[in-house]
């Protein structure tokens, strides 16, 4: 049922989902956040992030019954009789910018068959007034002030290029980060850290970045902007990671797994 009309089907969906993130997101209220830490120091959660969710949750819910769903907050919901799809959710990724009110936040919804390819995705970002979305086999789109625009991905050998990254709550990965930043950014003009990987991502695919790379993503953060930035012809490397159905992966596996993005010609500055 992998057809390309059928991934246009599922993307309806995902877009539906994620607007109903979004509009939560859209309230946001600095005295009704009621914040707290998951573990890792700056790793946080907000009712927002639990609200959003259960938005998204419940349009997929109403649309896929039996679709499985992987969320940050409420892992993974399996229906008695599996349609062998699964959503991947991050109802609000960026939510560090979201507590101090910096705009770089949205709504991730993404959904792959059980092959474990990804169709469909959506990132919605609220405070900046930008829905992007690509279907398998149909392009990446930008959708802003009423006007879409199909994306193409960054201009190949540009002068001045940028690269995007984000940083681990890891002490001890993140100085191993740091301690490689240097190297990373050679042929890179700057670098730019905006704490969501859904919307950095989706950055190279409209061609803002020249490409982003960072170690130690989950898959909600990068499972619509991957495939995003990948209908926009760009490069992309996912994790290559046990899926959450089979209890991976391990937080040794995911700190040491690379997500990348950008032109062909910058595959090559990526670690391995």
């Amino acid at each position: 049922m992998n057809h390309p009309d059928f991934a246009l089907e599922l993307l309806a969906v995902a877009r539906k989902a994620a607007a109903a993130g979004a509009e939560v997101l859209a309230t946001r209220n600095g005295e009704a956040l009621d914040v707290s830490n998951k573990g890792d120091a700056g790793d946080w959660v907000t009712a927002f992030d639990v609200a959003a969710e259960n938005a998204v949750r419940q349009e997929i819910a109403a649309a896929r019954p039996r679709d499985i769903v992987t969320g940050e907050e409420h892992g993974t919901t399996r229906p008695s009789a599996p349609s062998g799809y699964r959503w991947s959710i991050d109802p609000l990724d960026g939510t560090t910018n979201f507590i101090r009110n910096i705009v770089y936040y949205a709504t991730s919804v993404a959904v792959a068959d059980s092959d474990g390819v990804w169709l469909a995705g959506v990132v919605n970002a609220p405070a900046l007034g930008r829905i992007y979305y690509a279907a398998r086999g149909h392009g990446a789109w930008l959708e802003e002030g009423g006007r879409v625009t199909s994306l193409q991905g960054p201009v190949a050998g540009r002068a001045g290029q940028i690269l995007a990254t984000g940083f681990s709550y890891d002490p001890a990965v993140r100085t191993e980060q740091a301690a490689l930043l240097g190297e990373l950014m050679e042929g890179f003009a700057d670098v730019r850290r905006l704490g969501s990987a859904a919307l950095d991502l989706c950055l190279v695919a409209d061609g803002t970045h020249d490409a982003y790379g960072e170690r130690g993503l989950n898959e909600h953060d990068y499972s619509a902007g991957a495939l995003i930035a990948e209908e926009a012809g760009c490069w992309v490397r996912r994790p290559r990671l046990d899926s959450p159905l089979d209890g991976g992966p391990s937080d040794a596996d995911r700190l040491a797994a690379w997500t990348c993005a950008g032109t062909l010609e910058l595959a090559g500055k990526f670690p391995l």
